[in-house]
Parts: structure tokens; C-alpha cells; sequence
């Protein structure tokens, strides 16, 4: 049985730079409707549009194509967009390979109903990247149970503690701590700068006790700094946000 979830818009930003990113945007897309009775909003940017994305997600997904011709994709900027277009109270900044424990979207969809969190994060800080095989095995029937049984034979996707990646928040709450921040342009610090924000204005923060899996696909120049200015850049301006006294 599907849960209630009509009042969250899951936002996915996405730019297909693989085969293995379209499955994993399929599979990530239809196990959360699979699940959740929920609204999806998937945006992608790109130099052209074939169509191929749109004619394989479910048609209950809002899809948009934005043609850009940057080679480098201005996350920042585009959630802005898909933040102005949504109604619905509570919204989620959703990666298109992220797979989280139902219960745990559960757990944190019913925190920010009751007002107990200003921003939900359903997991623990921790991302496992799934690994090749792993992921083809979660791809047949996305069977959760799949990915806890191999947990032991994942590494994490990062060492430090996450705070990005799978988020789910109060949507006028993000409004008040400014959206996004679009002093970051590509990849960087900017899931950080969100938290970071949340914090500074004393927002009820909440997290999940589970771990969040990561279907592995091959890493892009959007998956990492482009140059040491753009990381120096971004460095920047987290530490600026850091320091900010509201």
C-alpha cells in the first residue's frame, strides 16, 4: 500500500552523461512512486533534448528540459527555478542516484508535518556507493533488501558526515534561509552552505538512523571541482557562510 505524500515535490536535477545515470534515474524515480503516493518534479539541463529521459519515466512525473549549453551544470541555480514553480508545503532536493529506506522518508515526511523539523535527512550521515555489481542486482526488481544485505561489501561515497545528497524540507522555511545559495556554480560545497543555513537561523534539524546507498555510474565533470579556482571559490564561500551571525 502506497503512503500519503501528496504535500512533498521531490525535485531531481539530472544531465545524462551516461547510460548508467539513465537507469539510475528510472530506478530511483519509479521506486519512489512505487512507494509513495508523491509528486516528482525532474528537470534536465543540456545542450539538446532526445527525448529518450521523458518517454522512459512514469507519466505521473512533471518532467521540464531546460537546453544549456555550459558544460558545467549550475545546480544552484536550477533548484532556484524548480523552488519558484512548487506548492506544495514541504519539498526534497533529491539526487538521481540516491536510494533511501522507505520508512526513513516516512520518519521525516511525519517530523515536518508536525512541525518537529525544519529540514529531515533521511539517513545518517553516511552514503554507501553501491558498486557496479551491487547496483545491476538492486537494477532487477529495486529490492531495497538487496542493498542491506551487502552493506559489508560497500565503501562509503564520501568520508566525511553528509548533509546533502537526500533532503527533504519544510518549503517556506527553505525560502526564509534563501533557497539556494548561487554563489556556487557546479559542483561543491553548497549542500553544506543549505545545513550550514538551516543552523544559523536555529531551524529543528532531524535525521534518520539508516544509511543512504549511492547507485555507482561513472564520475563526470559534474561529479567533482572542474578547477582549483571553482574549488577555491566555493571553499570561500562556505567559510563565509560559516562565520555569518544572524
Amino acid at each position: 500500500m502506497k503512503q500519503y505524500a501528496t504535500d512533498i515535490t521531490f525535485m531531481i536535477l539530472t544531465r545524462l552523461d551516461s547510460i548508467k545515470r539513465l537507469e539510475n534515474i528510472v530506478a530511483i524515480t519509479s521506486n519512489i512512486l512505487q512507494h509513495f503516493d508523491t509528486k516528482i518534479y525532474v528537470l534536465e539541463a543540456d545542450r539538446y533534448c532526445n527525448g529518450i529521459l521523458q518517454k522512459m519515466l512514469d507519466n505521473k512525473i512533471i518532467y521540464e528540459f531546460i537546453e544549456d549549453d555550459d558544460p558545467i551544470l549550475y545546480k544552484t541555480k536550477y533548484f532556484n527555478i524548480l523552488l519558484k514553480k512548487i506548492s506544495t508545503p514541504f519539498v526534497s532536493i533529491w539526487d538521481a542516484d540516491a536510494v533511501a529506506e522507505n520508512t526513513a522518508i516516512m520518519e521525516c515526511m511525519n517530523k515536518l508535518r508536525k512541525g518537529n523539523a525544519d529540514i529531515a535527512l533521511p539517513y545518517n550521515g553516511v552514503c554507501l556507493d553501491t558498486s557496479d555489481i551491487i547496483r545491476t542486482l538492486y537494477l532487477q526488481k529495486y529490492d531495497i533488501k538487496v542493498l542491506r544485505r551487502n552493506i559489508a561489501k560497500m565503501d562509503k561515497l564520501y568520508d566525511q558526515i553528509m548533509v546533502g545528497t537526500a533532503v527533504l524540507m519544510n518549503r517556506e522555511k527553505f525560502v526564509l534561509v534563501g533557497g539556494e545559495n548561487e554563489a556556487y556554480y557546479g559542483w561543491g560545497d553548497d549542500d553544506y552552505d543549505r545545513y550550514i543555513r538551516f543552523m544559523n537561523h536555529h531551524m529543528k534539524i532531524f535525521r534518520s538512523k539508516s544509511v543512504l546507498y549511492h547507485l555507482s555510474h561513472p564520475r563526470g565533470e559534474n561529479s567533482g571541482f572542474d578547477t582549483d579556482l571553482q574549488q577555491k571559490i566555493s571553499k570561500g564561500e562556505l567559510y563565509k557562510t560559516q562565520n555569518k551571525i544572524l
